[in-house]
């Protein structure tokens, strides 16, 4: 007697077999891992004035990948200028798709803004922010290895129409594996200090609010 299983069958025993990952050939599984802003992002309550309507807009532009991180591959590097990726371990998202979610919520953490808009939208902003040029990497080029996160921040004045500054911001942090996970906890770390640099720059640009102290 034959017996024929039906796709939903099929499906839900990949599922079993697959626990949280996705199932390859020969059993193997690809893990997906996410960044998250974990601690040392509460509200500052002092730095809050008490009428918020005197705090500008920003509005925050799509962060741009730098050319090789554009999808959700986890990328390292073992040889210098050659970029390769985990086979079994990957980005829920492009890291830079994944980034600006919790850029808005560092934003809006910081007290410094009235309110804080993704872009597209209709809302009229004070300022603009993007970013351009995001790199995640894990480089086995010494021991431990690190993650380099890096991109270019630029803000925009929408009042007059200028650029108020433009900064490159790059962090590194040792791994304490040397493996894709090690990788994925101090990218963590990466992103925590370097959206904390990015915040104290943007502070300083909009008390001067010049290009030439920006």
């Amino acid at each position: 007697m034959k017996f024929s299983l039906s796709p939903i069958t099929v499906l839900l025993a990949l599922l079993l077999l697959a626990g949280c990952g996705i199932v390859r050939g020969n059993h193997d599984v690809i893990r997906s891992y996410v960044l998250e802003m974990e601690g040392g992002d509460a509200r500052e309550e002092s730095r809050i004035p008490a009428d918020t309507s005197i705090l500008p807009n920003m509005l925050v532009g799509v962060p741009e990948p730098a050319p090789g991180f554009e999808s959700s591959q986890m990328a390292y590097i073992q040889i210098p200028h050659e970029v390769n990726y985990f086979a079994l371990s990957q980005w829920v998202e492009a890291p830079a798709r994944m980034l600006r979610p919790l850029l808005v919520r560092r934003l809006e953490q910081s007290g410094l803004w009235r309110s804080v808009i993704p872009m597209p939208t209709s809302v009229r902003g004070d300022y603009r922010l993007d970013l351009t040029q995001v790199v995640l990497v894990q480089e086995f080029l010494q021991q431990p290895s690190h993650v380099r996160l890096e991109w270019r921040g630029q803000l925009f004045s929408l009042n007059d129409r200028q650029v108020i500054g433009t900064r490159n911001f790059s962090r590194e942090e040792e791994t304490l594996t040397e493996d894709a996970y090690g990788g994925v906890l101090a990218a963590q770390q990466a992103m925590r200090s370097l959206l904390n640099d990015l915040l104290e720059w943007l502070a300083g640009c909009l008390k001067e609010d010049s290009p030439a102290h920006c």
